[in-house]
């Protein structure tokens, strides 16, 4: 598996944390986030290797524009709200976006394809069209979505 691929599906791992962790902790005020978690994975990574600079890069991207990324999900999702998205997938979707928007180093076809990938390996049967479907609506419109 290609170092970057390995990259992505650690920092997946990283914000499906977040989200599970942040569903538990409710409205606490101290609830974990995507950074949080990822500060936790630098200094302890448990059983895992380090978690590779790539990861962190992607991690701290969404983090910086979660906001916009989210908001840009919610928007052409149809029909799906991003909270009734499967976590996972919801996950994935935030990596492939922050790649598509903000990641000019890494082609859109690829980000989309990597993404469509851990799809097809991580959730459901009609996920990596879904991610496709909405990864690509959002890579034609690019440019006009970036804050």
């Amino acid at each position: 598996m290609p170092a970057r691929t390995k990259a992505r599906k650690r920092a997946v791992d990283v914000l499906y944390e977040a989200d599970q962790r942040a569903v538990v902790a409710g409205t606490d005020p101290g609830r974990p986030t995507p950074v949080s978690v990822l500060a936790e994975r630098i200094t302890d990574p448990g059983t895992q290797a380090a978690l590779p600079e790539y990861a962190v890069e992607i991690v701290e991207g969404f983090a910086a524009h979660a906001e916009r990324i989210d908001e840009v999900l919610s928007s052409f999702s149809q029909g799906w709200t991003l909270e009734r998205m499967p976590t996972v997938d919801r996950a994935i979707l935030r990596v492939g976006a922050w790649e598509v928007l903000y990641n000019d180093d890494v082609p859109d076809a690829v980000a989309i394809d990597e993404a469509v990938g851990l799809a097809r390996s991580l959730s459901t049967d009609e996920s990596p069209g879904f991610v496709n479907g909405l990864l690509g609506r959002i890579s034609e419109l690019g440019p006009s979505l970036v804050d």
